[in-house]
């Protein structure tokens, strides 16, 4: 029995001409048609009930529309693949840059910068805190020198960049703009994301300097140099990563992420910005654990919620306020130091969980990371993980496959609702900044995490190679390790830097910018800029402010 057009068809016909046909002339697709296996067999934009459903309509919708359960794109993949990433950087700047263009080289289509301990805290690689540390974990960068030569050679106007840097992120940010000037790409032109999230660095991570409210202002000011400055550049990167590595659920890793990104929108709306001005460029970066089908509906219901947070509690009205875009990156944490290459199986899974999640871009874990920083050999295999599922899999031919699947949207509605009750309770105890101060949201955490590690004491929690199916092993092959020249190395070129600048200009820059965080209403960005441009280094740059706004530690919240 063939059923007559109803509500849903009516509605897809009309999402076909309004919102899909005009993206279609604007940009067409990857392909002229997509089939499977057999060509007669042609795969169509989306799929949806064939009888009307109202629960469907209301919180599934269409693709590109609200409440963007399905994907924040008309079409998602079938016009563009996501952002090929991965996360890269040890050693030297000239060592990193190395390693960037190889990747290029291979296929990737995003740079995502890691930069080393020293860096992240804001201490130059000449500082006694930096010694054991200098290009250990990232990339070392003390100065705008360091800066143009890990971006030498690469076109800043056709690579996008992601940082992972957070308290120092405005300097970072305001290296990249240099060099970018120096390139002859506009502010404009220039397109990545800073990961700028200090409330995550409270919560699991550990890498802040300065305290929460002057540390929130960096953010903020960044929210408004660029809105009108770099307009292509995400400011922000609202990660649960970090809190799932911490060992949250994939139902705490949303709500807490949800809310310090309240948090960051609140901020902002204090701090006088307009919403629909700084809320299109901010973006999200979730972690992808192994529970293949949760991992899916986390990321929908994560989708799905955001967009009614923005949309009814700050009444944004720019659909791209509500648009939940998100980096993915496969779990570190789920990766095991015994048998190796079984993680490639696991990156395998949490990639293709990523996907059918509709991610806007894309790291995949090499197989060595819980022994060292990878090889190049086994960056290559994470990278074509991602080519594969790209390009011969199929699952990116049609939008949100496993949408209307029964076990697929219970999960969504079902973390959806949890989140919602958590976030509820975040918001009782006075917003993410005030849970965080009280231990809330860190207790939470380590809570899950101790369920966790003892169901896999126990066996009740089988991880492979590690409670189940050991083997005698060899050590591990060829593994990367980073020379202790390379603190030396750095010490003699930050001499020389010192040398060659012009110190007058360096303190007279300095000195402003020391004036200028006694302000709260002076913007910093511009001195920024102009304090790298004069070749001020990161340490000099954050002890000025250091000076001002102080150290945190968990005693001194202010």
């Amino acid at each position: 029995m063939i059923a007559t057009a109803g509500k849903i068809e009516t509605l897809k016909k009309s999402w076909q001409e309004n919102t899909l046909a005009p993206l279609l002339k604007r940009f067409g697709e990857r392909k002229e048609k997509f089939t499977t296996s057999d060509e007669a067999m042609i795969v169509d934009t989306v799929y949806t009930p064939a009888a009307d459903d109202e629960a469907y309509i209301e919180k599934l919708g269409f693709p590109g529309e609200y409440p963007f359960t399905r994907g924040v794109q008309p079409n998602m993949y079938r016009g563009r693949l996501w952002t090929m990433r991965q996360y890269a950087g040890f050693g030297t700047a000239k060592e990193s840059n190395a390693r960037y263009k190889f990747l290029i080289e291979q296929g990737q289509t995003g740079l995502s910068v890691a930069f080393d301990l020293p860096t992240q805290i804001g201490y130059d690689a000449d500082h006694p805190f930096a010694e054991g540390e200098v290009g250990k974990v990232g990339v070392s960068i003390s100065s705008l020198r360091d800066m143009e030569t890990l971006l030498d050679g690469i076109p800043l106007d056709k690579v996008s960049i992601s940082m992972t840097i957070n308290a120092p992120a405005a300097i970072l940010l305001a290296m990249v703009i240099a060099v970018g000037k120096r390139q002859g790409v506009s502010t404009h032109q220039l397109r990545g994301t800073v990961q700028n999230d200090i409330l995550k660095e409270y919560i699991a991570r550990g890498t802040y300097i300065f305290p929460p409210t002057p540390s929130m202002r960096l953010i903020t000011d960044i929210f408004r140099y660029c809105a009108t400055e770099v307009p292509k550049w995400n400011t922000i990167s609202i990660s649960g990563y970090h809190i799932r590595e911490a060992g949250s659920t994939a139902v705490q890793e949303v709500a807490f992420t949800l809310a310090n990104g309240i948090e960051y929108v609140q901020q902002a709306i204090n701090a006088g910005l307009d919403v629909d001005k700084f809320a299109p460029q901010l973006s999200f970066f979730f972690n992808a654990h192994n529970n293949f089908l949760e991992e899916v509906a986390k990321f929908r219901a994560a989708r799905r919620l955001w967009a009614k947070i923005m949309r009814h509690r700050f009444n944004a009205q720019n659909p791209d306020s509500w648009k939940l875009r998100f980096h993915t990156q496969t779990g570190g944490s789920t990766l095991t130091a015994q048998q190796p290459d079984n993680n490639i199986v696991r990156v395998t899974i949490q990639a293709l969980a990523a996907v059918l999640g509709g991610t806007q871009s894309l790291h995949t874990n090499s197989k060595d990371e819980a022994l060292a920083l990878p090889t190049q050999k086994s960056v290559e295999i994470a990278l074509r993980t991602q080519q594969i599922i790209a390009y011969e899999s199929g699952v990116a031919d049609t939008v949100d496959p496993l949408g209307g699947s029964y076990y697929i949207e219970w999960l969504t509605d079902e973390i959806e609702r949890r989140a919602e009750a958590y976030i509820a309770r975040i918001d009782e105890l006075g917003g993410a900044l005030r849970a965080v101060e009280e231990g809330y949201i860190q207790r939470e955490i380590q809570d899950a995490a101790y369920r966790t590690q003892r169901a896999i004491e126990k066996g009740e929690q089988i991880v492979v190679g590690v409670n189940r199916f050991q083997t005698d092993e060899r050590p591990e092959g060829e593994l990367l390790r980073v020379d202790e020249r390379v603190r030396l190395d750095q010490i003699e070129a930050l001499k020389k830097l010192r040398a060659e600048r012009d110190n007058e200009a360096v303190r007279s820059v300095l000195a402003r910018i020391e004036h200028a965080a006694r302000d709260p209403s002076a913007s910093l960005m511009p001195l920024f800029i102009e304090a790298v441009e004069a070749y001020a280094t990161l340490g000099e740059i954050c002890d000025a402010l250091r000076g001002v706004f102080g150290e945190y530690t968990p005693e001194n919240w202010v």
